[in-house]
């Protein structure tokens, strides 16, 4: 009897594990087929995509190619051309070098390569189907690679199943482009989708390739860094900081032609822009590091986004002052105005001069002496040192002194409320503040039973200008402002969606924003869902979008950061609302139009959130799952003074 457990698992199966780590989305077959063209020398990559990658993923190169044996051996585990040994992990020039890349996509795919090297008369044509070659015979061919996966994740019905919207791959695949576009500044990249030219770059230097992919614009609200050093060798740009962002920031971290991610790098430049931009905002920057390959380590994860650095310090140090020297070389750091055109003349100092005058005063003036009557003159020839003729009328009476602040709760209510009306719009109706600001008990059930509803009494507190406290049956009601205030606007925003009540306001002088492709086709294909809640935008070309109408509820939002948020919640997967395009956009309406935290609320505009949030089905959480609100028991409050 064979008691053995343990067995070899077969060739095909260990290339399905790896490419759960490798392949994970179509973007990283992109990613994976273009840096392998990048390695052979190409100077010209197109990439052609079919429904975001699921149908076909074309990547043609006209780099060096390969001979009938490379091509079969490429698809192997565990080969590869960039390294033989383990010490060339420690000095690598490629982008490349595990060997499993291939080998993963022609598992999880269905793979038609034809290839031929410079010089050879004929190339190759391999076809593989799921990690089983199914033939190999030569073929008249263009010099260089032409590498077409169909069908990912074909024998994977989970992993194809999971797959997103054909919108949010694309997005993710154009992501990709750009961080291989902005490495390798001097090849050539043409990408279609569906047979649309999305983008055909021409090569070039850095700052032009910025503007090709993000818009000319862009190029005018970025300085150059520059600084070499014997660890690092820096160069680049970032943005002036009166064009940071509050959202969507590009930022990109490139080191010796590889692109990566580097959180302690990130700090040290948000560092330089601390007392520059406001804390919600964000810098642009685009910035190279060139260092020596034996001092980094890129074999961290298989998608090598993760480096590590020998001399992370000092080049933290370099980082800052390079930033901040190019901040100042530009006089974007703000400076002392010198200007001298209104300022007041001073004489200049004479030794000679007269001097001034000595003041008289009365040495008898005591001015805490309350025994000196009203009709008491001044005695010295001048004003100075002299007390005002009613100095002690109405020292005694402190009840009409203080009769502003003896006034009844109920006045001041009633003043706070009118001027909440004029400064606050929340969107909602009359009848609904009448019931939220009556006085009367507002209930709901927070926690699913009758004897847990929190009773909310008048007179809510506001806490740090970000929470509301009230006192409630159970214990004491805290809840997040802005998020109380996205729920009620999400809530109402999706009603008037659905009842078709959206009407639009018209701009007098339209906006333009600017987006990347990615954002630009996601707003394209949304186009008429967005048209039905009232925007009205037109495409200008080259990533801009005229903003010509916005919803009339949004009329006090500024349109540029309504888009722009709109962008970025349809390009992120995940902020799917209830699974519909509609919720994702009337959350981020909500989200631009809710009162933000660290607004300072009257006592009108907090009995109004509280009584619109309570009076709902269920007012515990934001619909993309954040907690709104939260009942501290009595008894833990006991406990503290326990």
């Amino acid at each position: 009897m064979n008691n053995d457990v343990i067995k070899l698992l077969p060739d095909s199966v260990a290339n399905q594990i790896a490419a759960g780590e490798v392949i994970q989305r179509p973007a990283s077959v992109v990613k994976e087929l273009v840096e392998n063209a990048v390695d052979a020398g190409a100077t010209r990559i197109q990439i052609i995509l079919k429904d975001a990658g699921r149908t076909l993923i074309q990547v043609v190169d006209n780099g060096c190619g390969m001979s009938a044996t490379d091509a079969r051996l490429a698809f192997e585990r565990h080969s590869t051309s960039k390294i033989s040994d383990a010490s060339d992990l420690f000095s690598l020039h490629t982008m490349g070098f595990r060997g499993e890349a291939l080998a993963s996509i022609a598992a999880i795919a269905q793979v038609d390569l034809r290839t031929m090297r410079h010089g050879d008369s004929i190339g190759t044509r391999l076809l593989i189907n799921g990690s089983k070659v199914e033939s190999q015979q030569p073929e008249a061919c263009a010099p260089g690679s032409n590498m077409m996966v169909k069908n990912l994740f074909f024998n994977v019905p989970a992993r194809r199943k999971f797959l997103k919207k054909d919108s949010v791959e694309l997005s993710n695949i154009m992501h990709e482009f750009e961080r291989l576009a902005l490495v390798n500044t001097h090849i050539e990249f043409t990408i279609t989708h569906n047979d649309v030219v999305l983008h055909q770059l021409m090569g070039g230097a850095l700052l032009q390739r910025i503007g090709m992919l993000f818009g000319k614009s862009i190029e005018k609200q970025v300085l150059p860094v520059v600084t070499d050093t014997s660890i690092v060798k820096i160069d680049g740009f970032v943005s002036r900081p009166e064009n940071a962002r509050k959202r969507g920031a590009l930022q990109y971290f490139m080191v010796n032609g590889r692109n990566m991610r580097h959180p302690y790098f990130h700090k040290a430049v948000m560092t330089c822009y601390e007392q520059l931009i406001p804390a919600e905002e964000q810098p642009n920057y685009f910035i190279n590091f060139t260092v020596d390959p034996e001092t980094i380590d890129v074999n961290i994860h298989p998608q090598k986004h993760e480096i590590k650095f020998e001399n992370e310090q000092p080049i933290w140090q370099i980082i800052v002052a390079a930033i901040k020297e190019a901040l100042g070389r530009f006089n974007a750091v703000p400076s002392i105005d010198f200007d001298m055109a209104d300022a007041p003349d001073i004489p200049v100092f004479n030794p000679d001069a007269t001097r001034m005058p000595e003041i008289q005063t009365d040495p008898t003036y005591n001015p805490f002496d309350l025994s000196v009557g009203d009709s008491e003159t001044p005695t010295t020839p001048t004003s100075w040192g002299t007390r005002p003729s009613k100095a002690n009328t109405q020292l005694d009476d402190w009840e009409s002194l203080y009769e502003n602040f003896t006034r009844k709760r109920s006045e001041g209510l009633e003043e706070a409320r009118s001027s909440a009306i004029n400064s606050l719009d929340f969107g909602l109706t009359d009848e609904t503040y009448q019931m939220a600001a009556s006085g009367n008990a507002v209930e709901s059930s927070l926690l699913g039973h009758e004897d847990d509803v929190p009773s909310v009494m008048t007179a809510p507190i506001q806490l740090k200008g970000r929470y509301i406290v009230s006192p409630a049956k159970t214990g004491l009601l805290v809840v997040d402002q802005h998020r109380a205030h996205v729920k009620i606007l999400y809530e109402e925003y999706i009603s008037l969606a659905s009842a078709g009540n959206m009407t639009m306001q018209r701009i007098i002088f339209p906006e333009v924003v600017s987006l990347s492709t990615a954002q630009s086709s996601l707003l394209d294909s949304n186009a008429d869902r967005l048209a039905a809640l009232g925007f009205d935008l037109s495409f200008l070309g080259d990533g801009s979008w005229a903003i010509n109408g916005i919803p009339s509820v949004m009329s006090d939002v500024d349109p540029t950061q309504l888009i722009l948020s709109l962008a970025d919640s349809l390009e992120n997967d995940t902020e799917d609302v209830s699974g519909s395009t509609n919720g994702r956009i009337a959350m981020a309406m909500a989200r631009q139009a809710a009162v933000k935290p660290g607004t300072s609320l009257t006592p009108e505009e907090m009995d109004h959130i509280l009584g619109s949030l309570l009076k709902m089905p269920s007012p515990n959480y934001t619909p993309d799952g954040l907690l709104v609100l939260s009942v501290i028991p009595t008894e833990e409050i006991a406990r503290l003074f326990a």
